[in-house]
This record gives C-alpha cells, sequence and structure tokens, in this order.
C-alpha cells in the first residue's frame, strides 16, 4: 500500500484554482485509463483523489510491480498534456457533477455547514459558477504549471517493501 499527497497551497487561493484542480486531476484520470489498464488486469489498484489541499495519489497490490504503476502515475503527473476535445469533455462533466451536488439538499446544506466553519473555503455554488464561466485551457496549462512548481509531499508505504 502506498499513499502520497502532494499538498500545494495554490489550490484554496480561489474558486477557479479548485475548479482547475479538479479538471487537471479528472484528465490525469482520463489519461490513465488505458496505460494503467493491464495494472488494473494484475490486480493492482490505483486511485487519484482531488483532496481538499492536494492530489492524493494511492496505489495498491502486489509489491513487485507496485513502483512500476507508481512511476508510470509520476510521468503522466510530471508530463501532463491535454487536448481540447478532452478538456471539454472533462469540463462538461464537472459541470454535470457540480450541479447534482447542487440539487441534493443535504450535500448542500453540508457545504454551507462547512463554508459557516470554515475559514478561507469555497462553496460549491463559487466553483460551479466559476466553471458555468468558462475556463480556457491556458488557465488549466498555467495552473498545472504552478501547481507543479509550489509542491510539498508526505508519503507512506505499508507492506514488504526494502527502504
Amino acid at each position: 500500500y502506498v499513499r502520497f499527497h502532494l499538498i500545494s497551497p495554490l489550490i484554496q487561493q480561489s474558486a477557479e484554482n479548485i475548479v482547475l484542480f479538479d479538471t487537471f486531476v479528472n484528465i490525469l484520470s482520463h489519461n490513465l485509463g488505458e496505460p494503467a489498464y493491464e495494472a488494473d488486469v494484475a490486480q493492482l489498484e490505483y486511485k487519484l483523489v482531488a483532496g481538499e489541499y492536494g492530489l492524493v495519489i494511492r496505489v495498491k497490490g502486489f509489491n513487485h510491480k507496485l513502483p512500476l504503476l507508481f512511476q508510470l502515475i509520476i510521468d503522466y503527473l510530471s508530463d501532463f498534456s491535454f487536448t481540447p476535445a478532452v478538456f471539454e469533455m472533462i469540463t462538461e462533466q464537472l459541470k454535470k457533477t457540480y450541479f447534482n451536488i447542487l440539487i441534493k439538499p443535504e450535500t448542500l446544506a453540508k457545504d454551507v455547514r462547512l463554508l459557516i466553519l470554515e475559514h478561507g473555503r469555497w462553496s460549491m455554488i463559487d466553483k460551479y459558477q466559476t466553471l458555468m464561466n468558462g475556463l480556457s485551457i491556458e488557465s488549466l496549462s498555467n495552473f498545472v504549471r504552478a501547481f507543479k512548481s509550489q509542491l510539498f509531499v508526505e508519503g507512506l508505504v505499508q507492506g514488504n517493501f526494502t527502504s
């Protein structure tokens, strides 16, 4: 079991940055779908999660091939690229996801409660409005470049691994 948290202060600076971060993580997951398929067949699991303060990479499975899967994820992260078609597809999916969160009273109530309790939190309404106003491909590229330059990493490795 390997878990790394790539933390960046950049994410919480604005609602736009949060939306750009969600877009980035979804595109990264989309890009990894085909190359990581063989790892999935070999019973290796991975998950990319857009956390509040950064990207959480979780990798789980047999230890002898786990570093190869983790390296694949890091390679795709460091050489991040996307096509305009993928960008449009992911932003449309995010619009639906955000909208579905907003129409459920219990998730909206939780979001409002957390907005009151947490300093510097951006509401789902702010994120949805930012996304509806439109994101540019250039803004995503600039965000990803800035994100990769301002990272702090925490990691945990459990299991049959040598140092």
